[in-house]
């Protein structure tokens, strides 16, 4: 108790003042710290520049380099992957912002972006795939079927 009294007799703040002005102080500034976050707005549409030419920037290096997508059908050059890449982000970019409202959730808008960029690139390797598959060869110059292929084995081993 002997402290107490010499750090009022000094001028100082008890313990127990200390605590309650640090309080107060905490307080306030939760409260600063929650105004601040209720004025704080994340934006999810529309995606910044920089993200769009992310999303460019992947989708040149999916069509240009090996990949799943590739083992099936084929990688594109990359100065093609660059305008083919451009094209579908403009247009998929397109059609989700003419969706986008004030009344729709921009998760959802984000969604149909995404999904609208994967089945555009989906559709531009196919159709080049079936665009750049060999015609079908004359006639007599057919390869051997599996069956053929088997059955000439089997002559040939008899």
């Amino acid at each position: 108790m002997a402290e107490t009294e010499s750090t009022a007799a000094q001028g100082l703040p008890a313990a127990d003042e200390t605590t309650e002005t640090e309080k107060t102080q905490s307080h306030d500034q939760v409260d600063n710290a929650a105004a601040k976050l209720n004025k704080l707005t994340l934006r999810i549409w529309p995606p910044s520049q920089p993200t769009r030419d992310a999303v460019v920037n992947r989708l040149v290096e999916t069509l240009s380099s090996q990949s799943v997508l590739s083992k099936r059908y084929g990688t594109i050059p990359e100065e093609e992957a660059s305008s083919v890449a451009k094209s579908i982000e403009e247009e998929a970019f397109s059609l989700a912002g003419a969706a986008f409202s004030p009344d729709v959730d921009g998760i959802e808008i984000l969604q149909m972006y995404s999904k609208e960029i994967s089945k555009r690139m989906l559709d531009t390797v196919k159709s080049r795939a079936s665009a750049t598959a060999p015609s079908d060869a004359p006639s007599g110059t057919e390869a051997p079927s599996g069956e053929e292929i088997s059955s000439l084995s089997v002559k040939e081993e008899a």
